[in-house]
């Protein structure tokens, strides 16, 4: 038994020493071993190690590639918005403090505030702010409910449905100058279509484009008309991101159309009505266009009267007729001014509204 236990030790050690051999290949077999072992516990110290200097430098640098990227990206954008954006909002605050006239912009004057503080006492502006609000909610109350509807027939199962799209998007690719000056002969005094139509059912002629309200209402209908066709397909979009299911639940616990729309469709459209809504905020305070070429003779003082100058005009009248480039640039900071308010005022009212 001692025997033959001795001797399976010498064989498991024979066959050892042989695996490893005794000869040349044997040792060149454990070298490469040992260096194979000694590599993997030791850094590398060749070009290529990562405890070099010129690793961790470029290493570095990787990290700031991928962390640069993006803003190189968009680097294009903030250059083009900087210089046809921020500069010209810089350029026309810096000549609203001086009195320049446009026939010699570089003979200027400083005069500090006082382009603004005129127009605190300018029974013009305020006529014309007046006017740009009246106008503004003419236009965008009726437009917004009118897109609403439009909305809402459109996204029923009609025949048809891309042809009325298509026919809503139209007047928003109309030209304005040609929308309003058909509208201008639609609202002809002795011949236009809205006096024949209303001669029909036995009323006088309007002076739509010398009458103080009347004129407020055909630039307002011209606004209406181009705008209403756009924001219904914005509520259009709205309208199909609303999981069905949520109608689906309605009308299993009862609720009547009107109550699905009222519950399930409003609330889903509140982002697209507070974008629609800034939109034309933004827009009726810009209006310039539909007045300027809604009367052929009166040109930027929108009417005899100025009965629907807007701010827009009263700044091109300024800055173009009148030549006073200061002033216009007031006008213009005093408009951007008066967004600003609105929409801190409105943002206030939904801050307080929404901690109640």
């Amino acid at each position: 038994m001692a025997e033959d236990v001795t001797a399976g030790a010498d064989g498991v050690a024979g066959a050892g020493v042989g695996s490893r051999g005794s000869g040349p290949e044997g040792r060149r077999t454990v070298s490469s071993g040992t260096a194979e072992l000694v590599a993997r516990a030791l850094p590398l110290t060749g070009p290529g190690a990562p405890g070099r200097p010129g690793a961790a430098r470029r290493e570095r640098l990787g990290r700031l590639r991928s962390r640069a990227a993006p803003y190189v990206l968009i680097a294009p954008f903030f250059l083009l918005f900087g210089a046809f954006g921020l500069f010209p909002l810089a350029a026309t605050a810096w000549t609203s403090l001086f009195r320049v006239e446009l026939t010699a912009p570089e003979a200027r004057e400083w005069v500090g505030a006082h382009n603004y503080a005129r127009l605190l006492t300018d029974e013009f502006f305020w006529n014309a702010l007046a006017n740009t609000v009246l106008i503004g909610v003419l236009a965008t109350v009726p437009q917004l409910l009118l897109a609403l509807g439009a909305a809402h027939l459109l996204d029923a199962r009609l025949r048809g449905r891309l042809f009325f799209r298509v026919a809503a998007l139209a007047p928003y690719a109309t030209s304005v100058a040609a929308a309003t000056l058909v509208f201008a002969l639609f609202y002809g005094r002795d011949q236009g279509m809205v006096n024949w139509a209303v001669g029909l059912v036995g009323l006088d002629p309007v002076d739509w484009q010398n009458g103080p309200w009347a004129s407020k209402c055909a630039v307002a209908s011209i606004v209406i008309w181009r705008w209403t066709g756009y924001n219904a397909l914005i509520y259009l979009a709205a309208m199909q991101t609303i999981p069905p299911e949520l109608y689906e639940a309605a009308a299993l616990d009862g609720a009547s159309r009107w109550r699905r729309f009222w519950h399930v469709t409003l609330p889903g459209l509140r982002p697209a009505l507070a974008f629609t809504g800034l939109v034309s905020v933004i827009g009726a305070v810009q209006l310039f266009g539909e007045p300027l070429l809604f009367s052929s003779g009166a040109g930027a003082s929108g009417g005899a009267d100025h009965q629907y100058q807007t701010l827009g005009l009263y700044l091109y009248e300024q800055g173009w007729v009148n030549l006073h480039l200061g002033r216009a640039a007031a006008i213009a900071w005093a408009m951007l001014l008066l967004l600003v308010v609105l929409f801190g005022v409105v943002r206030l009212v939904r801050g307080k509204g929404v901690r109640r």
